[in-house]
């Protein structure tokens, strides 16, 4: 937008969508008010106002909703992705890789960044060899028919190589994002000279904003705080990764971050004066969240390019498994964090029957999940398991099962009344419920009236003390494995296996071939509060 010598400049970032492309809850089938069809209805409305917009997707676009999963299994290597299409009706001009991007592989990773009618960009993932960026350019430049000066610069958290399986990531490294972007905000000042540097980062906040004093392990894997205090340069910065919403000012930088799974849009307007010099000025920035209106409805163009892909996404999540004996329902995800579950049951004897470990650890690793009832279908596997995780067995003393089980333990606290309730600290800046972690193979007791580090009260295995001096084979998915959330017991270990298929399809498996299955009871664990 301009005005004589005034011009609004607006910025519209979606992020995390997770492959929810259609207003569609997939275990349940019920209509949901979310997605990039939804968002499509806002997009096109923000275009028609603001013709010179700049669109641009944060990455995790490719993984997550049963839809993806569908497309990436059934991808035909002549045709361009749905995903892609949609992004390319929509007119977007840039997206930056997010983490899991690479959960299919390189070969349908590739075919979609060359089917993108817009670049992918990623400064600080480079080819191994010539330490360019891997995807294309670092950044773009946009110039409006007023002469204003856009830089776009693309970064993803480096922590990739922690979670993601080495064959997808092959001749790739994966350079500090912070320094990555301080080198480069400074080559696009010096060179480019543009009147506003935006900054799409697909990482989130390591700190928290109100009291800036650290919100988590500063592992690196989060880093746009640092980069709002100690990068020199930067007006607006696109945030992602964490699924938080945000819109505001930290160190005078704009920011932004819009949720997850197509919830929200954000927006931000920059608004620039002409100098007597000619030079173009900010005098001021706005940001906020846009999300779909009651009255919207998706956007037709959408709904067509995904029609056929729905279809065949629906005929597979209904497809019949197995069925099961007993009850292996979630009444309460709160619930079956305080004592042995069915559920869990079901997944620890799925993972150590893959891989023959002595002992297993597992997350509830969705706040939706709800077990399965007496007919399994794919969409009841697809509904529980919604990460593509693969299994990693690590050798482990007696006391690193011991720190684990007291790291677990910090997920609670005590309220006033001494009552059992989630550590806030595990709420804040997101919900971190996937690193509590529940055991197989052993019985334990955590009491939490105790202090943080001293709440194992019993731990035992076969009948016995368990060994702090032996060693155990443990399974557990690759991120835990590596030492993410917190688990710096596990990170260096040594490595007994490393799986390459993901959850979903072992537990389908599972169930396949163990039919009717029959989960028995177990009460080997429970937390108490003295």
């Amino acid at each position: 937008m301009t005005q004589s010598n005034k011009y609004t400049y607006d910025i519209l970032l979606t992020s995390d969508l997770h492959g929810a492309i259609r207003p569609v809850h997939y275990p349940t089938n019920a209509y949901s008010h979310t997605g990039l069809a939804l968002l499509g209805a806002l997009i096109r409305r923000m275009r028609e106002r603001a013709p010179e917009l700049l669109l641009v997707d944060n990455g995790d676009l490719l993984q997550g909703e049963p839809l993806a999963a569908y497309a990436a299994a059934s991808q035909d290597n002549d045709k361009t992705h749905p995903f892609i299409e949609v992004l390319n009706e929509l007119g977007y001009d840039a997206a930056v890789i997010g983490n899991h991007e690479f959960n299919y592989g390189p070969d349908m990773l590739t075919r979609a960044v060359q089917a993108s009618n817009f670049p992918w960009l990623s400064a600080n993932i480079v080819d191994a060899q010539s330490g360019e960026p891997a995807f294309g350019p670092p950044y773009i430049m946009k110039q409006t028919a007023c002469g204003v000066k856009v830089a776009l610069l693309g970064a993803t958290t480096h922590y990739i190589p922690n979670w993601e399986k080495p064959q997808h990531i092959k001749g790739l490294r994966f350079l500090d994002a912070l320094e990555t972007i301080r080198t480069w905000v400074q080559h696009i000042r010096d060179k480019e000279q543009p009147d506003v540097v935006i900054v799409s980062y697909h990482g989130g906040f390591e700190n928290d904003l109100a009291t800036e004093q650290p919100a988590e392990p500063l592992t690196g894997e989060n880093q746009a705080y640092a980069i709002c205090r100690e990068v020199a340069g930067i007006d607006v910065l696109l945030t992602g990764h964490q699924h938080r919403s945000l819109a505001e000012e930290l160190h005078g930088v704009t920011i932004v971050q819009t949720g997850c799974n197509g919830s929200s849009a954000a927006h931000v307007a920059v608004q620039l004066e002409q100098q007597p010099d000619g030079q173009w000025q900010i005098t001021s920035k706005q940001a906020e969240l846009l999300y779909p209106e009651a009255s919207d409805l998706p956007d037709t163009a959408v709904m067509v390019l995904t029609e056929e892909l729905e279809r065949h996404t629906q005929a597979w999540l209904d497809q019949p498994i197995g069925e099961i004996i007993g009850d292996l329902s979630i009444q309460s995800a709160a619930g079956l964090r305080l004592a042995a579950h069915p559920f869990m049951a079901f997944v620890h004897q799925v993972q150590m029957e893959a891989t023959g470990a002595q002992l297993s650890n597992a997350a509830l690793l969705s706040k939706e999940s709800r077990g399965f009832g007496n007919k399994v279908t794919t969409r009841d596997v697809l509904a529980n398991f919604i990460y593509p995780n693969t299994l990693t067995v690590l050798e482990l003393s007696g006391q690193d099962i011991r720190d684990a089980l007291e790291q677990t333990a910090c997920y609670f606290s005590l309220d006033d009344q001494g009552e059992i309730r989630v550590n806030p600290s595990y709420m804040e800046p997101k919900a971190q419920h996937y690193n509590y972690d529940m055991w197989a193979g052993i019985d334990y007791e955590l009491d939490i009236s105790r202090p943080e580090g001293s709440r194992v009260v019993k731990l035992i295995r076969e009948g016995e003390p368990l060994r702090m001096d032996s060693l155990y084979s443990v399974v557990m998915n690759s991120y835990r494995a590596a030492g993410g959330g917190n688990y710096s017991m596990f990170a260096g270990k040594p490595v007994l296996y490393t799986g390459d298929t993901d959850m979903a399809l072992l537990a389908e498996n599972y169930i396949r071939t163990h039919q009717p299955l029959d989960v028995p009871h177990t009460d080997n664990w429970k937390v108490t509060a003295g």
